[in-house]
């Protein structure tokens, strides 16, 4: 593929706590459209990685391309980025929908592909949830609310860190085809990490295999 199409270069990364290697000699670009599957064991790096892709944790060495540019938390930055990871805070005067649509009202005008509120609310299975508080949902519906206020306006990368967690295995399904049909389909980039074979099967993705701190393998997709 063309330069033009790489979303994320990472050269000679090395992420250390003090004198601990959580990551060493990482490797990898991904272009758009692809989506990615980081996987192993805990403890091995994953979210290490997806922070350095965020920009939330600088490398000890290496570098680190992001849309063709160093990843940095400002808004510039995170205009193209997505990330699902830690659960948010939400504003405790405000339903479901009202979530949604906010999210949607702040990134106008709104270029490229997304879901408007009352999609992704039945897309996501919150209907019957759409005029509460996430406060009083359960963690399942509230990953669910987290996954779809991510879909809620337009990006070019979407980084999720275990994104299964707190799904059933039905709606796993549904997820990943509404990641390769719907947004890697549109031009998106997803990188995820992930525990759930399955789930990145569905997905069609790209498995990126992390042991030690280092990457022991990278194939085309997982089988």
């Amino acid at each position: 593929m063309s330069g033009d199409a790489t979303v994320v270069a990472v050269r000679d990364l090395r992420v250390a706590y003090g004198s601990i290697v959580v990551l060493d000699d990482i490797e990898l670009t991904v272009t758009a459209g692809e989506i990615v599957a980081v996987t192993g064991v805990n403890g091995v790096g994953k979210s290490t990685l997806l922070s350095c892709l965020a920009g939330l944790r600088r490398p000890a060495s290496g570098t680190v391309s992001v849309l063709g540019d160093r990843p940095r938390d400002d808004p510039a930055f995170w205009r193209g980025i997505a990330l699902v990871a830690d659960q948010p805070t939400w504003y405790p005067g405000l339903t479901v929908r009202e979530h949604l649509e906010l999210i949607r009202l702040t990134h106008q005008p709104l270029r490229g592909w997304c879901l408007p509120a009352d999609e992704l609310i039945e897309v996501f299975g919150l209907s019957a949830r759409a005029d509460a508080s996430p406060l009083d949902m359960s963690s399942g519906q509230r990953q669910r609310l987290s996954l779809a206020a991510a879909l809620a306006r337009p990006s070019r990368l979407l980084l999720l860190d275990e994104p299964e967690q707190s799904l059933d295995a039905g709606f796993r399904l549904e997820l990943a085809r509404l990641l390769r049909e719907g947004y890697a389909d549109h031009g998106g980039t997803v990188i995820m990490a992930t525990h759930d074979q399955d789930f990145a099967v569905a997905a069609d993705a790209r498995e990126v295999r992390l042991s030690d701190g280092m990457i022991v393998s990278d194939g085309a997709s997982v089988d």
